[in-house]
């Protein structure tokens, strides 16, 4: 997260803790935040009555309720006890420190320490989640190991640095994987070199978008290059076949119009404030040629299991389309208006490169395709 944005998120929580009433939380019954409020308050104003009567008041009814409920979970079979128990004392260790930070305020109120409590019940908590994790860990199956993972994961926090839990994490993640094997994209005969040129980073392109942003903690990508290098046996292996790589003809309509205007045709000059114009109108005749063309591809994708069976199948389409116009004329120039002679004179404009039709067709099928196998692997 942006380093100025904690910030700012910090100086707007402080502002909203603040900005509360200390006695209005107690009234309330929230009086875990009453004794923090006033605990930070007292900091910048240790003699403040009011203050401390409340602070002493929320820390006594705040320590009453989290005992009591610590006397509930501890009568209960619920394995998760400890962790629920260890949470109780957190809170209570909380509210410690916010009150000893001010020397008066803890003299004041003489909050107890529950460092030793968290240690006794995080060791506990820790060992029912490593427990729990191993006894998955024996149903052999990826979902098992998945949440057998978490479930070290959540002794990792209990038990900091314990090097066999540690192990365990990485064995339950390693166990939990799916290694999946991008095969490079077939191009079933394409003989043209700009084809070979953009389907081979068609592949990198899709390993490394897939590598770096796999949209599944579980899921790894590998090129089939990387695959053998690493000893890689995939659990599953994607193939893709262009089954189409069509890039079309020029195709070219045709229209024309006829345009006319009535202009001066000639002029007699009998002195210089006497002139007679002859008028006259004059034709052109405008033909306007539109040239298209259309290109398209096909990838054909499929997902097999180690064993070969079909898991998944699917059609992936990118297209690109290329279309301008020109327009000449016959008969008199002066039969055009403004918006013609502009129509006219516009450059005519060349049709894109083969690479680069190639280029557009791939981009297009390879944000669907990546799109489509992310969706894919994010509900393993």
């Amino acid at each position: 997260m942006n380093k100025i944005y904690i910030l700012f998120l910090s100086a707007v929580t402080f502002l909203m803790i603040s900005c509360k009433s200390a006695h209005k939380l107690y009234e309330k019954g929230s009086y875990d935040e009453a004794v923090e409020v006033a605990a930070r308050k007292l900091q910048k104003d240790p003699n403040d009555s009011k203050l401390r009567s409340v602070i002493q008041d929320a820390y006594h009814y705040a320590v009453m309720d989290h005992e009591n409920q610590i006397r509930a979970y501890s009568e209960t079979s619920n394995e998760l006890k400890w962790e629920w128990i260890y949470n109780e004392y957190a809170a209570l260790q909380i509210l410690y420190n916010a009150i000893y930070k001010s020397p008066s305020v803890y003299e004041l109120v003489k909050p107890f320490d529950y460092s030793s409590y968290l240690v006794t019940y995080g060791d506990k908590a820790g060992q029912v989640h490593y427990e729990r994790g191993m006894r998955l860990m024996s149903s052999n199956d990826k979902l098992s190991f998945k949440n057998a993972y978490r479930e070290f994961q959540s002794a990792m926090r209990f038990k900091p640095g314990d090097v066999d839990i540690q192990q365990q994490v990485n064995d339950a993640y390693d166990a939990a994987l799916t290694r999946v094997v991008i095969m490079p994209a077939d191009d079933y005969g394409f003989q043209h070199s700009s084809y070979n040129y953009q389907l081979q980073n068609f592949d990198d392109d899709i390993i490394r978008n897939l590598q770096y942003n796999t949209g599944n903690e579980f899921v790894k990508f590998y090129s089939s290059w990387d695959a053998q290098r690493l000893n890689i046996i995939p659990d599953e292996t994607v193939e893709m076949h262009f089954t189409q790589l069509n890039l079309g003809r020029i195709r070219e309509n045709y229209s024309s119009r006829e345009v006319s205007r009535e202009v001066v045709l000639k002029e007699t000059v009998y002195k210089p404030d006497s002139v007679v114009k002859e008028y006259g109108r004059v034709k052109a005749k405008i033909t306007t040629t539109q040239r298209t063309l259309y290109s398209e591809g096909n990838l054909n994708v499929s997902i097999r299991d180690n064993n070969g069976r079909w898991l998944w199948n699917d059609n992936i389409n990118g297209s690109h389309g290329w279309s301008t116009e020109f327009s000449t004329y016959t008969g008199d120039e002066r039969a055009l208006s403004d918006d013609d002679k502009k129509l006219v004179s516009r450059s005519r404009q060349n049709p894109p490169r083969e690479d680069e039709i190639i280029r557009c067709i791939k981009e297009n099928i390879y944000s669907d395709f990546v799109h489509r196998l992310r969706n894919y692997y994010s509900r393993y």
